[in-house]
């Protein structure tokens, strides 16, 4: 059975190093979106679409530190998804501490248009 996975990193700075272990661990087509939370959007951070027409360097980068990462992916097996949440804690450390992100597996029963990695086309 196919999965989908989702996975909310707190910290971005550990972006390129969760890339890194998804792609060691065998992920292939990962789709990464800019996102924010509940509580972040609340306390006044969170997505802009208020930016001036001509935004100073400041203004891109409180932007840039007030959002999250999402990262989604369809991987084949529980096996895989199991090697998947084992990579993402090598980054992260503990899913279950606090400050670290959100993963969730669901399972797919359809999928058109996916071409795994080392798969012949």
């Amino acid at each position: 059975m196919d999965y989908m996975i989702f996975f909310v990193i707190h910290d971005i700075s550990q972006m390129e190093d969760l890339l890194a272990a998804w792609d060691a661990a065998g992920v292939s087509g990962i789709t990464i979106l800019m996102s924010t939370g509940l509580a972040r959007y609340r306390n006044g951070g969170g997505l802009r679409e208020d930016l001036p027409l001509i935004p100073s360097l400041e203004d891109l980068l409180e932007r840039t530190q007030n959002t999250n990462r999402t990262f989604f992916t369809i991987v084949h097996g529980e096996e895989m998804v199991d090697k998947v949440i084992a990579a993402t804690e090598s980054v992260t450390g503990d899913l279950d501490l606090p400050d670290t992100g959100i993963l969730a597996a669901v399972p797919v029963t359809r999928v058109r248009g996916l071409h795994r990695k080392n798969e012949k086309v």
